[in-house]
């Protein structure tokens, strides 16, 4: 899934370099206070293996030294540690992350899928012995931009769980579209603002509603999210529980109504709280806010099993995400399906854990750089909407 990220303080946030997505409508405003990460599935990239970092002769000397053994990606590279230098490895539960590298292995991409089938054997290992397998098949990189730079940033997103209509009511009049036929016609497609005042954008998503909400600030924090969980009313007054999963956007830029707030001195904080705070006040200008942001998201509907409750939305690697365990990150820094140890300190919340590369989005670039799926519910919303810190990352590649 791709998905969007959102400003929301006006002192500047850590950077990714030096340089550089249930069960009563949003179950309170509480998930609105999601931040917005943005899930939205997305093709998976071809794993490349990484290659040694060489230096021409006569070339100009990189940036930082380059250690023996490092391993080059396009945005990133690889530098070999030690075990020892993985703070907080050996107090984990790897159990936890064990389902999520069970998930990578449903679409496994060489050199990683080699690992499959110990993996799904350790599945029933105990702690000490999985970690003795990892330690024993994998070497620790640590990730650092492509000038050396270690530190970068992390951030959150989640699945919201929302209430919706199948039908347009009194209640629940924002429609939630499927890609328009005519989609592939026109690039860019319509705006937002075109969408809603055009009689020919109109007419191209005549009949393409999947459902319909209450609130359109919600409804923009589903897309921006990418996926949700969604208890639809139908016509008959039943009720079904599905998932909306991203199927394309509209392909114009995402701009941050967080960013187009601050950018103007209206607001000082920007998380979800302080938008809706702000639009208490100034409801004749949220359609103009709302059109701030060009881009729409076009959803599919999906079954949500019992099975499948107990999963996230797919993520960009084509599996189920894990909730604590999935992380979303720039590929052309870590490929899809690798393992990463993480370490995140920060006032929200402290992170020393073994998590899975299997998403990515449109906020997430650079080297130092993940967005850490919490889940799905008022909770989850809550620590993503607040979830920004130092991040430090080691992939753990076969040797």
């Amino acid at each position: 899934m791709v998905h969007q990220m959102m400003a929301t303080k006006i002192s500047p946030a850590p950077r990714a370099s030096s340089s550089s997505n249930v069960m009563v409508r949003v179950l309170a405003w509480c998930a609105m206070a999601a931040i917005v990460g943005m899930l939205a599935a997305c093709g998976s990239v071809p794993l490349q293996e990484p290659t040694p970092v060489e230096t021409p002769r006569g070339a100009a000397p990189p940036a930082a030294a380059v250690v023996p053994g490092t391993l080059a990606q396009p945005r990133a590279r690889w530098v070999p540690v030690p075990w020892a230098e993985l703070p907080g490895w050996g107090q984990d539960n790897l159990f936890e992350a064990w389902n999520a590298w069970i998930k990578s292995c449903e679409k496994p991409q060489a050199p990683l899928a080699s690992l499959c089938s110990e993996v799904r054997r350790l599945s029933i290992g105990t702690p000490d012995e999985q970690r003795a397998w990892v330690q024993q098949r994998l070497q620790p990189y640590r990730v650092e931009t492509l000038q050396g730079e270690a530190t970068g940033l992390l951030t959150s997103y989640f699945e919201p769980v929302i209430e919706a209509s199948r039908v347009p009511t009194a209640a629940f009049t924002v429609p939630l579209y499927q890609p328009p036929a005519t989609l592939a016609q026109r690039k860019p497609w319509y705006t937002r603002q075109e969408i809603d005042t055009l009689p020919e954008a109109q007419a191209a998503l005549k009949g393409r509603a999947l459902a319909y909400m209450a609130d359109p600030v919600d409804a923009l924090v589903l897309q921006i999210q990418g996926s949700g969980r969604v208890r639809i009313t139908q016509a008959d007054g039943s009720q079904r529980w599905v998932r909306l999963a991203y199927a394309g956007t509209n392909d114009q830029p995402y701009r941050s109504v967080g960013r187009w707030l601050l950018d103007q001195g209206l607001v000082k904080d920007a998380s979800w709280p302080g938008i809706k705070a702000w639009l208490a006040q100034n409801p004749g200008r949220q359609q103009e806010l709302l059109w701030s942001n060009p881009r729409v998201v076009f959803f599919k509907e999906e079954t949500l099993s019992d099975l499948e409750a107990g999963f996230g939305p797919r993520g960009a690697q084509g599996v189920a995400l894990t909730p604590g365990r999935s992380i979303a990150v720039d590929p052309g820094s870590i490929p899809y399906g690798t393992p990463v140890w993480l370490a995140s300190p920060g006032p929200q919340t402290s992170l020393q854990k073994l998590v899975l590369a299997q998403d990515t989005g449109s906020a997430i670039a650079g080297a130092v750089r993940a967005d850490y799926f919490a889940g799905w519910g008022a909770e989850a919303g809550d620590l993503a909407g607040r979830l920004r810190q130092p991040l430090q990352m080691w992939v753990l590649w076969p040797k």
